[in-house]
């Protein structure tokens, strides 16, 4: 008999599941099971994470589920559509992503013109410039599965050169980047960049998102 309906969450690049440990809770709390899984970000490869999460999510206990759902925050977001590309579930529900890049990040872009790219991002700089090559932009396939995307629009004062973006974005990513070709739904909150994992209105919009496949607007 399937279990109750879980959660694979995924924090961003140079995160940990520390981080995203407070967003577990609240999902829990929303009534489900939830995996909290970390990845080396900066140091391996694009395809060693991906084999990595596959090998956490088929040991975890998302198979015993009803549905299993995806999370993912910034980077998180570009690995699940990999990870989704390769492996989706028989069970998949819906997927979230919180200000992921998909049309890549200026800062990333600033690391890379200044040469800073290999030490600051390292493996996971192809992943998240602006302008990708044609192999990693093969990665993402598809998106054939309901997904909702939260963006933020309300950067932290000074945290980021107000020159590097001209337009709404979260101090990380713009909200245009934010967007991707078939996705179900697109909200824009005012959070920055990290702070969107750990509030509460972002948890509450998951929330309903995974259970009705639209964000709540007032």
């Amino acid at each position: 008999m399937p279990g109750p309906e879980s959660v694979i969450l995924l924090h961003g690049f140079g995160g940990h599941p520390l981080q995203t440990a407070l967003l577990a809770r609240r999902l829990r709390e929303s009534g489900y099971d939830v995996a909290n899984i970390g990845y080396p970000s900066w140091r391996w490869p694009i395809t060693r994470v991906l084999d990595h999460l596959h090998h956490r999510i088929a040991v975890s206990a998302v198979q015993e589920a009803s549905a299993v759902h995806f999370v993912g925050h910034s980077m998180g977001g570009l690995l699940l559509r990999a990870y989704l590309t390769r492996h989706s579930p028989g069970h998949l529900g819906r997927v979230v992503m919180l200000g992921t890049p998909h049309g890549g990040s200026e800062l990333a872009d600033l690391c890379y013109r200044l040469r800073l790219d290999r030490p600051i991002l390292n493996q996971a700089s192809a992943l998240l410039r602006t302008h990708r090559d044609p192999a990693t932009q093969a990665l993402f396939g598809t998106v054939d599965y309901p997904l909702g995307i939260i963006a933020g629009d309300r950067p932290m004062v000074g945290a980021i050169p107000a020159f590097l973006f001209r337009a709404p974005n979260d101090g990380k990513v713009s909200v245009a980047a934010t967007h991707c070709p078939g996705e179900s739904d697109h909200l824009v909150m005012p959070v920055a960049h990290t702070a969107m994992i750990y509030s509460r209105t972002v948890a509450d919009q998951i929330a309903h998102f995974l259970c009705y496949g639209s964000f709540r607007r007032a």
